[in-house]
């Protein structure tokens, strides 16, 4: 999968200034954000990218005496794992439930649950919020025996997870090869043998409902868009996890949700982003 990379500058530099930047872009398909000292540094699919879109966003800023310039380029298919393996990262805790490590290090907690990943062009090592909240929320959740979906699985972190408290099966998916077969790589350095994982966006999930939970760690516009396929491929009383987004964008994903008989069982918040729990109507 091919992405630019777009280099904002914010004059004057302010951290609202780029918060809210970043938000306006995700509304026009940017997956993620690097601050640099002078504002942001944004991704995209080359296929979703509207230069005219991001010209609009900048001239139009809401934020008054803000002016905002950018420059675009291909972004290079970097290499991570031999970064990770010169560089490596640190270990993550998580609330003592849940460590994240590369194969370079040890979890310097005695966590419930040790995860090692060598991840390469794929987000979820744990370092974002969304990830840390839905990280926390699959451990207080009863997941023996369920069937999962990780859609946009990234380095599969969140499938891992789910197999080590007793999940039977994971269905993974990214439309990134890079992430899919990273997940793979991962799957095998944690022993994780009922996981799969394929290359594609949400057609390649089944048309019958047979998952009784579906996590989606994925940016507002394609959850929006995906969510009645979602909603189609759970059974009665399973559950959506997502997240992704931020606080200002859960009504929207609520009200698209009840649509499709999708009702909010539960929505936590960390650093301005959103996770929330909906629960597929029993009849």
């Amino acid at each position: 999968m091919k992405y630019y990379e777009v280099q904002f500058t914010v004059k004057p530099y302010s951290e609202e200034a780029c918060d809210v930047l970043s938000s306006l872009l995700a509304d026009a398909g940017f997956e993620s954000f690097v601050p640099t000292e002078e504002g942001l540094e944004a991704y995209v699919q080359q296929s979703l990218y509207d230069e005219q879109t991001v010209s609009q966003i900048t001239s139009d800023f809401p934020l008054p005496h803000v002016s905002i310039s950018f420059v675009t380029r291909e972004a290079p298919d970097e290499d991570w794992n031999q970064r990770w393996e010169e560089e490596g990262f640190e270990p993550i805790v998580i609330d003592s439930l849940v460590g994240i490590h590369d194969t370079r290090h040890t979890c310097p907690v005695d966590c419930t649950y040790d995860i090692t990943i060598n991840p390469r062009m794929a987000f979820g090592t744990g370092t974002h919020p969304t990830t840390r909240q839905i990280l926390r929320q699959l451990c207080t959740m009863p997941l023996q025996g369920k069937s999962i979906v990780d859609a946009g699985c990234g380095t599969g972190v969140l499938g891992f997870l789910c197999s080590m408290r007793g999940a039977r099966d994971i269905f993974s998916y990214d439309i990134d090869s890079w992430s899919v077969e990273n997940t793979e790589i991962n799957a095998q350095l944690n022993g994780i043998t009922n996981l799969r994982v394929l290359e594609g966006d949400a057609s390649v999930l089944p048309s019958n409902p047979m998952f009784d939970l579906l996590i989606a760690n994925i940016n507002r516009n394609i959850l929006l868009n995906d969510l009645p396929r979602f909603a189609q491929v759970l059974k009665p009383g399973g559950q959506l996890l997502l997240s992704g987004f931020y606080e200002a964008d859960a009504p929207l994903l609520i009200q698209k949700g009840a649509a499709f008989g999708l009702s909010l069982e539960k929505e936590t918040s960390e650093e301005g982003w959103e996770m929330m729990v909906l629960r597929k109507g029993s009849s």
